[in-house]
């Protein structure tokens, strides 16, 4: 359930009984031809999908991340590390201030990798919450699944275009991208890696029918559930 749907009396009467919140980790930058918002859609959404059937409230996603990578590309929005890291400490603080005791991070961008080992950190300094961190892309089953269906899918690939995070009027090729070379790729300013990468998309099928898609996310979801069930100490 979404905190956005609820009241700060209904929080504390969740309090009560049940001590697990979600919050979901975004970005806002480029996805080749799909949405800008697609790691903060997708984030928050998963979430919300595995959450729903436990009763277990979703904060709003934080939408914006660590994208320098992405800086060239028109929309993309990128936070300093030192600020993001700080930005996720002090949600963590009033997290723990509420009575939150068991917290998912569910992140839905790889530059936002940083706020995992924070986590840890955090954890070592507040013994009596638990955090996991959990990146719903590439956890064992989702991406297993991606594989055998696709081999060369990465960033704004197939696996990433739902019916949400598809723009109006855009029109994907209908054919499959080489992979990038992630070594040369990594090396590179962001307008060098804006002219090495081109449209955006680093390999795979630009698109897949949405069976694949939906077998895909129905695995996310479960692996994210599973994350929010246990185990905990």
């Amino acid at each position: 359930m979404k905190i956005a749907d609820m009241n700060w009396m209904q929080v504390e009467s969740y309090l009560q009984n049940d001590d697990r919140c979600i919050l979901p980790l975004g970005s806002i930058e480029q996805h080749a031809y799909l949405s800008l918002a697609t790691d903060a859609l997708l984030a928050e959404q998963v979430a919300l999908d595995a959450a729903e059937p436990l009763g277990i409230p979703v904060f709003p996603v934080v939408n914006y991340g660590i994208a320098p990578y992405f800086s060239a590309f028109p929309g993309t929005v990128t936070l300093k590390l030192a600020t993001y890291l700080s930005l996720v400490r002090d949600l963590l603080d009033s997290l723990a201030n509420q009575g939150f005791r068991r917290i998912v991070i569910v992140n839905g961008h790889g530059g936002n990798s940083p706020a995992a080992g924070l986590a840890t950190e955090w954890m070592a300094a507040n013994p009596e919450v638990q955090v996991k961190f959990h990146n719903w892309w590439n956890a064992p089953g989702t991406l297993a699944c991606v594989k055998s269906i696709d081999p060369q899918s990465s960033h704004a690939s197939w696996m990433e275009n739902l019916p949400f995070t598809r723009v109006a009027g855009a029109n994907p090729p209908a054919g499959v991208k080489p992979l990038i070379d992630f070594a040369r790729y990594a090396v590179l300013n962001p307008a060098l890696a804006r002219e090495y990468i081109g449209d955006g998309n680093f390999g795979g099928a630009y698109q897949r029918p949405d069976e694949d898609v939906l077998k895909m996310w129905a695995i996310a979801v479960e692996e994210t559930r599973a994350q929010i069930e246990g185990p905990w100490r």
